[in-house]
């Protein structure tokens, strides 16, 4: 036996809906008939659910009734849209927020980087990362380029490439990373300065 699809509770009680914001607002379906342009017995039949409703004669309605479509058919709220945030220690010191919450192509990080000594430990693996400068001053190593980037400076490099970052300064550096592990490019579009 073939269960229902999930949304069937939602559009189920569609007809209800508008029967009540009909009753509420002390209209005949002659008058909303009117309004809309939507027949009497459609309006009728659409109440009493024995017509599926849909965008064509609901957008007219939700017009009709000065109301918001999701108001008609009572869509389910989406889930909590706040971002957990659960701190983690990195090795090496300094401290990594994950800000997406769904595993995905690409993953955003706030990072808080800690002077991780003057002698670079070159890493590689797959992907793509792009890192953004928040706050200090951050060394970043890469490949044979040995560089420094202030407050709203962003870089982005092939994981591929050795690389290695620290604070430049010895004070803690806060930065905003983009990782791909596919090797997803970033698409920044920007005004370059005058």
């Amino acid at each position: 036996m073939d269960e229902p699809p999930p949304y069937q509770s939602v559009l189920d009680e569609v007809g209800a809906r508008l029967r009540g914001l009909r009753a509420q607002r002390g209209l005949t379906l002659a008058a909303l008939s009117e309004a809309t342009g939507i027949s009497k017995s459609t309006l009728s039949r659409l109440e009493s659910g024995q017509r599926r409703p849909s965008l064509e004669l609901l957008l007219p309605l939700a017009g009709a009734y000065h109301v918001p479509l999701d108001d008609l058919v009572g869509a389910p709220e989406v889930g909590d849209p706040r971002v957990r945030l659960t701190p983690r220690t990195m090795p090496g010191g300094g401290t990594v927020v994950p800000l997406t919450r769904s595993p995905g192509p690409l993953q955003a990080y706030k990072m808080l980087i800690l002077d991780r000594g003057a002698e670079p430990d070159l890493r590689t693996h797959e992907g793509y990362e792009w890192l953004y400068v928040l706050d200090g001053r951050l060394r970043l190593v890469l490949g044979e380029h040995d560089l420094v980037l202030g407050p709203g400076e962003a870089a982005e490099f092939d994981t591929r490439v050795p690389h290695w970052f620290s604070s430049a300064d010895g004070r803690p550096v806060e930065i905003l990373s983009l990782f791909g592990r596919q090797g997803e490019r970033m698409h920044v579009r920007a005004k370059p300065r005058t």
